[in-house]
């Protein structure tokens, strides 16, 4: 698989199911995952995007060690996807923007935990991709450099 074909499929899978899992390492080495709602912006496609609180805990995780990994799949779990990279924290009100319109209608749980306006986009910059076809008993991993 090229790396054209595996973010197109990422951006299929993100539109599919809406949701992801983040896994972080917090500051004892542990490892901590959430449900997050991920976006692919155009222009970006070898990133994925998503929201968080500046209180959130993976923030904290983020900015001490940037490595990252998502899990995404379909409804069915016939095709999943893992994606590695590094997670930036960033502040920048055009991104923000973006992202909001990409993702905003599907954050309802995002507002219910975080009742403050404030937020921050998590960046990640895909690494590598690990593409999984459980029923085909099929594994493929692309670089993403």
């Amino acid at each position: 698989m090229e790396k054209n074909e595996i973010l197109s499929l990422i951006e299929s899978l993100v539109d599919d199911s809406q949701v992801a899992v983040l896994a972080t390492v917090d500051p004892d080495g542990k490892p901590s995952m959430r449900w997050m709602t991920p976006a692919i912006i155009g222009g970006r496609p070898a990133s994925l995007f998503a929201i968080t609180s500046p209180n959130f805990r993976k923030v904290t995780h983020i900015e001490k060690n940037a490595d990252v990994e998502w899990m995404i799949q379909t409804r069915d779990l016939n095709r999943v996807v893992n994606i590695k990279g590094r997670a930036n924290v960033v502040d920048n009100p055009s991104l923000k923007a973006e992202v909001l319109e990409s993702i905003g209608k599907r954050l309802e749980v995002f507002w219910r935990v975080n009742r403050k306006t404030d937020f921050l986009v998590l960046e990640t910059v895909i690494t590598e991709a690990t593409f999984f076809r459980p029923l085909e008993r099929k594994k493929e991993i692309v670089s993403i450099r």
